[in-house]
């Protein structure tokens, strides 16, 4: 398989919506079409940024649907299916195909402390409903999985299996997954280490940042490759400084705030998460002005 429209930096598709809950198309578009003007190279959606966990499997449809119609073919379109049911991750990643996404992707089943053999028969399930390829998610803070070296090279013998979305501190594991035979494709997961996780080999970058500031990851990711170094650091300090306050006040939450200020509705997050609060949409006016 030709990998390279896999390779770049990929936008973590926020969920935008209207006054009364429910999915925002219009301002799906508006995110989709603003980040693909920047130089995106494509959308990773339904996933943690897209509060995937926190929407119903017609919602999460619904979101593919939507983000697949504004990027009319343009970029490339990665569905975050994973879910802890297994019936209802094959849904997903059926309707996903039809809707003419490249890749599907999903986070390791939580919860019941799942053993390794019981996660292997999830990701293989899933994979082999579909035609098109699949990403896995290592994201062990939210899993409670760790995806090692080993693991991957006995998962990736299912040849369905094509890269991992690598979203952990742990760079030695992303240089480790690049030395594997098949040299799957390794996507940083943290928004904050591009550059790190790009100088371990890293093929690019998913992050959910990249939905309101997308140009200076698309800036990192060519600087870097261009073997400007100094110049992608600079770069990543700058939204490093950034990301310090969202952390602060709520990430999801500012990140809309931040793109409401942009003019594109998003109305906030589904609850358990919490409203932004005043010092926070104060913090959001000041940071537009950076941007």
């Amino acid at each position: 398989m030709d990998t390279a429209k896999f390779k770049g930096v990929f936008s973590a598709l926020l969920t935008p919506y209207t006054a009364d809950g429910k999915i925002n198309g219009g301002s799906v578009k508006k995110i989709v079409d603003m980040n693909l003007s920047k130089g995106i190279n494509g959308f990773y959606v339904g996933g943690s940024t897209g509060e995937g966990m926190l929407l119903t499997v017609e919602e999460r449809k619904e979101l593919f649907k939507y983000a697949a119609q504004s990027n009319a073919g343009r970029g490339t379109m990665i569905a975050h299916v994973g879910t802890i049911n297994t019936d209802h991750a094959i849904e997903m990643a059926k309707y996903a195909e039809d809707c003419g996404y490249d890749a599907i992707s999903a986070v390791a089943p939580f919860y019941y402390g799942f053993s390794y053999e019981a996660i292997k028969g999830y990701y293989n399930d899933i994979a082999n409903s579909v035609d098109i390829p699949m990403i896995m998610y290592n994201f062990p803070n939210a899993s409670g999985f760790k995806f090692d070296k080993e693991r991957a090279e006995d998962m990736f013998q299912n040849k369905k299996f094509i890269g991992i979305k690598h979203t952990t501190a742990d760079l030695f594991a992303l240089q480790q997954f690049k030395t594997m035979e098949c040299n799957p494709l390794v996507y940083n997961g943290f928004d904050e280490m591009l550059v790190a996780g790009l100088s371990m080999g890293a093929d690019g970058g998913i992050g959910s940042t990249y939905n309101f500031m997308p140009q200076k990851y698309v800036d990192m990711f060519r600087l870097f490759n261009e073997g400007n170094i100094k110049e992608a650091q600079k770069i990543q300090y700058e939204a490093n400084e950034i990301i310090a306050l969202l952390i602060k006040y709520g990430v999801f939450a500012m990140e809309k705030a931040l793109l409401e200020e942009m003019g594109i509705e998003m109305n906030g997050c589904r609850k358990p998460f919490t409203a932004l609060s005043e010092e926070g949409k104060k913090v959001c006016k000041n940071i537009i002005k950076t941007l």
